[in-house]
């Protein structure tokens, strides 16, 4: 990609006596107006690296060609229609999908066959796709079909504490985090949470209205926690004991982030239900979520819709996405560059251990890099020096750069944030 420096400022446009947007946010630090790979710059024309990509969300750059080719051409042929119709891209990237979900790499199966753990093997089995727009929008449409498919009395889901599912009431109550509960109680009932990464905490949980568990193969927002080996193998067993629905949130961690297409296929367990979102599209909201057909056939006609979910333009951006990802061998590629960036902090001073797989990183800070900030002190700083992260906890910055990343910008990236947890501004 383009390393040239756009040094002209943008017109940012009039100034305003207030502001026309709503403060969830907060106020942003950065106005961002052009991306190019792994770079993009603002409105001053001062050039970032961006290490986040919009929250692991551009995993192949900003405007990659082939994408934004496919867009445009999408865009000239047919944008949007109903959902009452089919349209070309949206069935080819379901059948890319159902194929990929099953796509077990050999050291994957050969992990699983380790007898200490308990699921030896893969269980494969086709599925169906029904995509909708976000996150938040796929896990509501996989806690509506674990519903009907188990019926009332078996409505309960259970999720792991410090989880993140999203924004909506449902996903927000089905989000093990209490503090994010108080200010929109009450919530949907129909939901409980036991501690991430304890089996036996989620056993102890159990009772006979629970009808699914909803876990992340790693925890995203929560800090980038990894679960123990087997973790999602006990879960997987015991939800067969009990004859549970499991459904693996892979909004952060699928389409080949983490070093494989998707998370859970490290530990070569098989869920009943998956979401995916934020790399599928490469920046155009899409979300999907599969499920085995026995369970996906729970939907009904009317059971569920959305008015531009799965439309021709998303579509046809998430198969040239997955097309350039299978092109390049994408789980590959995010083991070794992963790999790479993992080395290259821990060499840092400031830097205590780095969690996390492939390219869905975060580094816990040391006493010296910390400086008497936080997390999200710390990453501001580096922001401050070009490089754009997240501090996602209040001692640990997270990480996911495109996996397009070249092994110069990882080490210009590690220069600036060494210097950001010295302290120095570049």
């Amino acid at each position: 990609m383009s390393t040239t420096v756009h040094t002209e400022a943008v017109n940012a446009g009039p100034a305003l006596s207030f502001c026309p947007m709503m403060s969830n946010y907060g106020a942003p630090s950065l106005t961002l107006v052009k991306g190019e790979g792994t770079e993009v710059w603002d409105d001053q024309g001062r050039r970032y690296l961006d290490f986040l990509c919009g929250l692991a969300v551009t995993s192949l750059g900003h405007s990659h060609p082939v994408v934004t080719e496919a867009i445009r051409n999408q865009a000239g042929t047919l944008m949007h229609v109903s959902n009452l119709y089919n349209t070309l891209p949206g069935p080819e990237v379901a059948i890319t999908l159902d194929r990929l979900l099953q796509t077990f790499s050999s050291a994957a199966v050969t992990r699983a066959a380790d007898p200490t753990v308990v699921t030896e093997s893969p269980r494969s089995q086709r599925g169906q796709v029904l995509f909708q727009n976000s996150g938040a929008e796929a896990n509501e449409a996989a806690i509506k079909i674990a519903r009907k498919y188990n019926g009332r009395g078996r409505h309960v889901v259970l999720s792991a504490l410090r989880s993140f599912h999203g924004r909506t009431l449902a996903t927000l109550h089905a989000t093990g985090q209490p503090e994010k509960h108080e200010a929109f109680a009450p919530l949907p009932e129909g939901f409980r949470h036991a501690a991430y990464n304890d089996v036996e905490a989620m056993e102890a949980a159990l009772d006979p209205s629970v009808g699914a568990i909803i876990v992340e193969a790693i925890q995203g927002e929560g800090g980038v926690n990894t679960p123990d080996a087997g973790y999602l193998n006990d879960l997987r067993a015991l939800c067969d004991d009990r004859q549970l629905l499991l459904i693996l949130d892979e909004i952060q961690t699928g389409v080949a982030r983490t070093g494989e297409w998707f998370a859970f296929q490290h530990d070569a367990v098989m869920p009943d239900i998956v979401t995916m979102a934020k790399g599928l599209g490469n920046g155009m909201p899409i979300g999907a979520v599969w499920a085995k057909r026995e369970v996906a056939e729970a939907l009904k006609p009317g059971d569920h819709g959305s008015t531009f979910a799965g439309g021709p333009l998303a579509a046809a951006a998430a198969r040239a996405t997955l097309s350039v990802m299978e092109q390049m061998d994408a789980p590959a590629v995010a083991t070794q560059k992963g790999a790479e960036l993992t080395s290259a902090l821990l060499a840092l001073d400031g830097v205590a251990t780095v969690r996390g797989k492939g390219m869905l990183l975060a580094a816990e800070l040391t006493t010296d890099g910390l400086r008497g900030r936080t997390g999200g002190e710390v990453s501001a700083a580096i922001a401050a020096n070009g490089v754009l992260t997240n501090g996602v906890t209040a001692t640990s910055i997270r990480f996911a750069p495109p996996l397009t990343v070249s092994s110069g910008e990882i080490e210009e990236a590690i220069h600036k944030i060494d210097a950001a947890l010295k302290g120095a501004q570049l």
